[in-house]
């Protein structure tokens, strides 16, 4: 049986920069960086509030034993380097705030923090293909 979901895949066009971008922006924390001797890096980081989550900062790679083909991973690079792939949604307590501390250390904004029926969003990029919504929800008032 299933216990819990532990990792989630983030295609990114250049580790490196990611980790920067999630570790000295986002201030997550760096928890895996491996690398075999094929040169394949395993690189993960994680919110520092959410230890039993990681994400996977995984580069696009084609091959033996790979996920895509040499034309997949092409194309998958073109939908990186234009910035149109969506990692998620991150959450925070005051997300304007958030907007402006981010902001200031260089993080690039798609807008203004906006008001939503389900609480204060904006959108950001992390510079490596990945777009995420962040979302300052609203109390629940709805059933799921």
């Amino acid at each position: 049986m299933i216990t819990k979901f532990s990792h989630s895949t983030l295609y990114v066009s250049n580790q490196d920069k990611a980790l920067d971008f999630y570790v000295n922006k986002l201030g997550f924390q760096k928890r895996m960086d491996y690398t075999n001797e094929n040169g394949f890096r395993w690189l993960t980081v994680g919110s520092k509030d959410q230890p039993d989550i990681d994400i996977v900062l995984m580069p696009v790679m084609s091959g033996p034993g790979m996920r895509f083909s040499k034309e997949e991973a092409a194309q998958m690079q073109v939908l990186l380097e234009k910035g149109l792939l969506s990692g998620g949604v991150f959450e925070t307590s005051n997300c304007r705030a958030m907007f402006e501390e981010l902001k200031a250390k260089g993080v690039r904004f798609e807008g203004e923090p906006t008001d939503a029926p389900w609480g204060v969003q904006c959108t950001l990029t992390d510079g490596v293909g990945n777009w995420y919504s962040v979302l300052e929800p609203k109390a629940q008032t709805w059933n799921k």
